[in-house]
């Protein structure tokens, strides 16, 4: 016979004679007590408010209770707490703290036009799923699908994001370019069989500036990886020199996108870049000589031994022009491990050695940032029917990145958590319990007197107030 299991009395195994008992009836009590650190933080950044500027909103004004920037807000806020599904919002739609970070007033749902809907402040998941099922062409007729977003907006928004991270504009930044998987699990549009990773998936593209997240496009996997590079680079490459016309830019990525497109591209735009290099017969040829000179050191010392050689090579058939390439000739126990680089930074800007080791190696941190933004952000929650409303679910996992990382980088200076992953920092800062109490003049979160990270928790709300409120230049 089956248990039958309620939900509003749990019992516990006893303590003693004591019965221990777990009722879902605290009131206005929540997990996310730490969230509003996040509040605080796009007060800074103005992201919300600009996020919700680039979604045309057809709906009737007089039958609205969500606005779209409640809606966007309740989205990016619900990822960034670790609510990955659309469906969980049909319970936290009655949460008031959530509320209290989207920015309503009435923070208990009271005010709610329909009866049913009373108590319930916030959207459940069938108004958010609107918006992804939304399309520009349609919105305006649809009867209930009135919500589309603009692609190129929100393409500007991650942009202007970092460009406004920036005191001043920097003498040099670097472009990462990555491509991954994205594994499929059911009859998605664009689904496609990577022999590489060996599951249907799509193929997304991320470009990122250290730790700032620049683009993030969904594409469909029977592509190269580095298709629509070109493209990508251009625009923000134009939106940064507009602002930043002095600033040194480098892109770096690995032999997945060593491709003539992008390399004559950078070179008849000045652009520098460092890319890996697929290893053929003719490179390990001319590497030959540091090869032994590297078996010899390693069969003397039983250590690994690197040397380099800087040459001049173009292929003889897809390379427009003769390109500078770096070699490293490696033994590691038990295999010789040849690598290469090409590059258009002159052997006087930095050397052999240099450029391997400190510049293109660097680019390993990148792929840290994108299992952050897939494992703890939930990028690869794509499972809507259609790639349009799959590349809006990556796009809210990338504000949801930006906003976290925005608490890292003005906030956690100082503290222990300065360095942590989005996990650690939802876990131990987010994911604070608190009871919510309203008064007519006030809102109270009174959280644990045994809460560990009390004092780091005051210490990065104060560095949040030490930045202005984000403002609309002019």
């Amino acid at each position: 016979m089956k248990t039958e299991c309620k939900p509003e009395q749990l019992e516990f195994q006893p303590l003693g004679r004591r019965e221990v008992i777990g009722r879902f009836d605290g009131g206005r009590i929540t997990s996310d007590g730490g969230g509003l650190l996040l509040r605080e933080v796009d007060r800074r950044i103005g992201l919300l408010d600009r996020l919700a500027e680039c979604f045309a909103d057809y709906r009737n004004p007089g039958s609205i209770e969500h606005s779209v920037r409640a809606l966007v807000a309740q989205r990016v806020y619900g990822l960034a707490l670790g609510y990955e599904d659309l469906n969980d919002h049909d319970e936290l739609r009655k949460d008031s703290t959530l509320a209290l970070l989207v920015g309503k007033q009435d923070l208990t749902g009271e005010e709610r036009v329909r009866e049913q809907d009373r108590g319930q402040p916030l959207a459940a998941s069938s108004t958010l799923n609107r918006l992804e099922l939304s399309t520009p062409e349609s919105a305006a007729s649809d009867r209930y699908k009135r919500i589309a977003a603009d692609r190129a907006a929100l393409d500007r928004l991650l942009v202007d994001l970092f460009l406004e991270s920036h005191r001043k504009p920097p003498r040099e930044i670097w472009l990462d370019l990555d491509a991954t998987d994205d594994p499929l699990h059911g009859h998605q549009e664009g689904r496609f069989f990577h022999g590489y990773y060996r599951c249907y998936c799509y193929l997304p593209l991320y470009i990122f500036c250290g730790e700032h997240l620049m683009c993030a496009r969904l594409r469909p996997a029977d592509r190269d990886a580095s298709a629509g590079s070109v493209d990508e680079l251009q625009r923000i490459v134009d939106q940064l020199r507009a602002r930043w016309p002095q600033t040194r830019i480098v892109i770096r990525g690995d032999s997945g996108f060593c491709r003539e497109t992008i390399m004559a591209w950078c070179e008849a735009n000045e652009v520098r870049y460092v890319l890996g290099l697929a290893r053929n017969k003719r490179l390990q040829r001319a590497l030959g000589e540091e090869m032994e000179a590297a078996r010899q050191a390693f069969e003397r010392t039983g250590q690994a031994a690197r040397r380099f050689r800087d040459f001049r090579y173009r292929t003889r058939k897809s390379w427009s022009c003769e390109r500078r390439v770096i070699g490293k000739a490696e033994y590691l126990p038990g295999k010789a491990n040849p690598r290469f680089v090409v590059t258009n930074l002159s052997p006087r800007e930095v050397g052999a050695r240099r450029l391997y080791e400190t510049l293109y190696c660097a680019r390993g941190e990148m792929e840290n940032r994108i299992k952050e933004q897939q494992l703890g952000l939930f990028a690869d929650r794509t499972s809507s029917a259609t790639l349009r409303a799959n590349q809006l679910r990556l796009y809210f996992s990338s504000f949801a990145y930006v906003l976290l990382h925005g608490l890292r980088r003005l906030g956690l200076a100082g503290t222990a958590f300065a360095r942590a992953q989005s996990t650690t920092i939802r876990l131990k800062l987010l994911k604070i319990g608190a009871r919510l109490r309203l008064t007519a003049r006030k809102v109270w979160l009174s959280f644990s007197q045994a809460y560990p990270y009390a004092s780091d928790l005051a210490r990065i709300l104060a560095n949040l107030k030490q930045h202005p409120d984000w403002s609309p230049p002019g």
